[in-house]
């Protein structure tokens, strides 16, 4: 696997994600088991922001060459993706997320994807 695959599919997932928060609050939160109001579909909304941002900090970086830039990208994406699934466990077994176990698998894909990076591909 080679880094630049990894930040692409990262970056059309979460860019997606992002927008279809942004765009369709009410239907992301009811994938989730949330009922929508004004106040958590605006939260929904800064939530798909964070994932956009995501997206695009991933696009924009996959041709990044210089080895400690890599290195700092590669360890943020892996810190933020062990702690979503660690929020994300936690979110399933207590019965709040609907979906839970599906969010469990993509962040552990992407955390698994990042630990390989880190620990075998790079210097």
């Amino acid at each position: 696997m080679k880094l630049k695959s990894l930040l692409v599919v990262n970056s059309i997932v979460l860019g997606f994600s992002g927008i279809c928060a942004i765009l369709l609050p009410s239907s992301v939160l009811s994938l989730y088991g949330v009922e929508s109001g004004p106040a958590v579909q605006l939260m929904a909304q800064y939530a798909g922001l964070g994932s956009l941002v995501i997206g695009l900090i991933a696009w924009f970086s996959r041709n990044v060459e210089d080895s400690k830039a890599q290195r700092s990208i590669v360890m943020a994406f892996l810190i933020c993706y062990i702690i979503g699934t660690i929020v994300s466990v936690f979110g399933t077994i207590s019965g709040t997320m609907k979906i839970g176990w599906a969010v469990i698998g993509l962040y552990l894909v992407f955390a698994l994807g990042y630990g390989y990076i880190l620990l075998f591909k790079m210097d």
